[in-house]
């Protein structure tokens, strides 16, 4: 079977507070809220492959880590690194990359990847 991902979503508690942490600390902007009169859900705008996005649901953490690929790794952990719980400290991957791992305020983790 062929598949493509074309979106991923983290579970948040409290929509607001997760939609502020994810704009204020990795500059996400928000494309669409849902249901319009009573948001429980956004996605972000995406430059390419899977939407990401967040809804309020169980269980919180999602349970899964959510990597993004960046263009600066260390100018972006230079910024987070005293900011974030961090899951793993920027690194140099066996596969030829740099990475770190962080959590957001609901316990999802997020890792960023240069490479």
């Amino acid at each position: 079977m062929e598949t493509r991902l074309t979106h991923v979503r983290a579970n948040v508690r409290k929509l607001q507070e997760a939609v502020a942490w994810y704009s204020e600390m990795l500059g996400f902007e928000v494309q669409n809220v849902w249901p319009p009169d009573g948001p429980n859900y956004v996605d972000f705008v995406s430059a390419e492959g899977a939407a990401f996005s967040l809804m309020v649901a169980d269980p919180v953490p999602s349970g899964g880590r959510f990597n993004f690929s960046v263009r600066n790794v260390d100018t972006l952990w230079r910024a987070l690194r005293e900011r974030v719980e961090v899951v793993e400290p920027l690194f140099e991957t066996a596969y030829g990359s740099r990475k770190f791992t962080i959590r957001d305020l609901d316990g999802n983790e997020l890792g960023f990847v240069e490479g």
